[in-house]
C-alpha cells in the first residue's frame, strides 16, 4: 500500500490528512505512529516558511524512505516588518499561546487601526525520493486587534481580524475559519495538484 508521512504530532491534522488521502488509497500515518528513536533532530533554521517545512520533510524522508508532507505556518504583522513570521509558534516562548499573544499586543501598542494588517501564511511541501518536491502556499488576510475577542481557535486566533469573514479568527466555527483560512487554501490547492504529481 501507498504510504505517506505527515511532519505531525497533531491528531486534528492528523485527521484531516487522513480524511483526504485514505481516498486516494494511502495509508497515512505521523510522527505520533514513530518511535521516538525514528525522528531525527530537526533544525528548522530556514529563512521561510517553505524553506522550514522543506528541511522538516526531507530530514523524515532520509531516514522513512517514504513520501512525506510537512507545513509550516505563522502570523506575519505589517507594521512589525513581518513578525513574528518563522518564530510565530515562539515569539515569546516555545508554544506558549498566551504568552505570544500579550507580547504581540505589546509591540503594537499605539500603533493605529488602519496600521495593523496582517496575514497568515501556510506552506506545505511533499518530498518523495524519486520526485521533484510539491509545493503550495496560502494566505489570509486581515488586522490585528487591540485585545483578545472569542473563544475558539487557538494560537493568534483570538486577535486576528478576518477581512474575508468580517469577524475575529477566535469568534468562528473550524468549518467557517476552514472556508477561508491560509491552511485551508493551501490544503485545497495541494489536493487540486497532487494526483498530477503523484502520477508524473
Amino acid at each position: 500500500m501507498k504510504k505517506i508521512l505527515i511532519a505531525t504530532k497533531n491528531p486534528g491534522k492528523a485527521r484531516e490528512y487522513r480524511k483526504l488521502f485514505s481516498p486516494k488509497g494511502f495509508e497515512v500515518i505521523t510522527l505520533l505512529d514513530l518511535d521516538a528513536d525514528q525522528i531525527p533532530e530537526i533544525d528548522e533554521n530556514g529563512k521561510s516558511f517553505a524553506e522550514n517545512a522543506m528541511i522538516k520533510a526531507n530530514a523524515l524522508m532520509k531516514v522513512m524512505g517514504t513520501t512525506v508532507l510537512a507545513d509550516d505556518s505563522g502570523l506575519c504583522v505589517d507594521a512589525l516588518d513581518g513578525a513574528p513570521g518563522i518564530y510565530s509558534a515562539r515569539y515569546a516562548g516555545d508554544h506558549d499561546d498566551d504568552a505570544n499573544r500579550k507580547k504581540l499586543l505589546k509591540e503594537l501598542a499605539g500603533v493605529p487601526e488602519e496600521k495593523r494588517t496582517a496575514h497568515f501564511h501556510t506552506s506545505i511541501v511533499v518530498v518523495h525520493p524519486h520526485k521533484q518536491p510539491l509545493e503550495v502556499s496560502g494566505e489570509a488576510e486581515g488586522r490585528i486587534l487591540e485585545r483578545e475577542v472569542g473563544n475558539r481557535g487557538f494560537g493568534y486566533d483570538p486577535l486576528f481580524y478576518s477581512f474575508d469573514l468580517k469577524k475575529v479568527f477566535a469568534q468562528v466555527t473550524s468549518e467557517e475559519k476552514n472556508s477561508v483560512s491560509h491552511r485551508g487554501k493551501a490544503v485545497r490547492k495541494l489536493m487540486r495538484n497532487f494526483d498530477d504529481w503523484w502520477e508524473d
